[in-house]
């Protein structure tokens, strides 16, 4: 576990019933290894829901760090941008679709979307973007929110996708409230996209990268965040 001392609470996104509860002392982080998928572009239709609703309000609020997983394509299609429509099986036939969570957290400041790397990169030896991982795409404002860390699938018996990689920036975040204690979700958002590293990833472009590789000793240097 990247962050063992933080307390973890788990939701069934399924039960659309619940609401996230954000603490009034501590900083919050609500991890999104999971995506909305309609046929509609339109995501007014989250606050009918309180699970997403209570999301869409701490992410316009700044209340909480949002980490969510960019996405991932389907067997034998292509990876596409966050805002991207897609194909997928939508009430058992195949379909075009949007992850409408994805659309309603463009431009929330305390949102994070990540993307998965085939593995850690290093300067020596840089990594490239997972082949099934959605990207940041043109959008200069999805672009500045979005990051990409490993994810190593021999580690996990084979398995991969951004729901895993959502968790670990999730952790990092959790690392950084430890050591900035007074810092807000926004501040902590910021710092680890303003720390992520270009030069461990071959090719680095912002619309697949975003703002690059998420470096926890990096986000950890300064004494202060600002």
């Amino acid at each position: 576990m990247v962050a063992p001392e933080a307390e973890v609470f788990a939701l069934d996104y399924d039960d659309t019933t619940q609401r996230i509860e954000l603490s009034d002392s501590r900083l919050d982080i609500v991890n999104l290894s999971f995506g909305l998928i309609s046929p509609s572009r339109n995501f007014s239709v989250l606050n009918g829901e309180a699970l997403a609703a209570s999301v869409l309000a701490a992410a316009r609020e700044s209340s909480a760090v949002i980490v969510k997983a960019a996405g991932n394509a389907a067997v034998g299609e292509q990876p596409v941008s966050v805002d991207s429509r897609f194909r997928s099986s939508f009430d058992g036939s195949p379909t075009v679709v949007a992850d409408i969570l994805n659309l309603a957290l463009i431009g929330a400041e305390s949102t994070i979307f990540v993307g998965a790397l085939e593995r850690n990169g290093t300067v020596e030896n840089p990594t490239v973007l997972a082949e099934y991982s959605f990207f940041a795409g043109d959008n200069v404002t999805i672009q500045n929110q979005f990051l990409t860390v490993g994810v190593d699938s021999a580690r996990m018996g084979g398995l991969a996708g951004t729901s895993f990689a959502a968790p670990i920036v999730s952790g990092y975040a959790a690392i950084l409230g430890s050591k900035f204690e007074d810092a807000t979700p926004r501040q902590i958002a910021g710092q680890l996209l303003n720390t992520a590293r270009e030069d461990t990833i071959r090719g680095f472009d912002p619309a697949l990268h975003g703002r690059g590789e998420a470096s926890l000793s990096r986000a950890l240097s300064p004494d202060r965040i600002r």
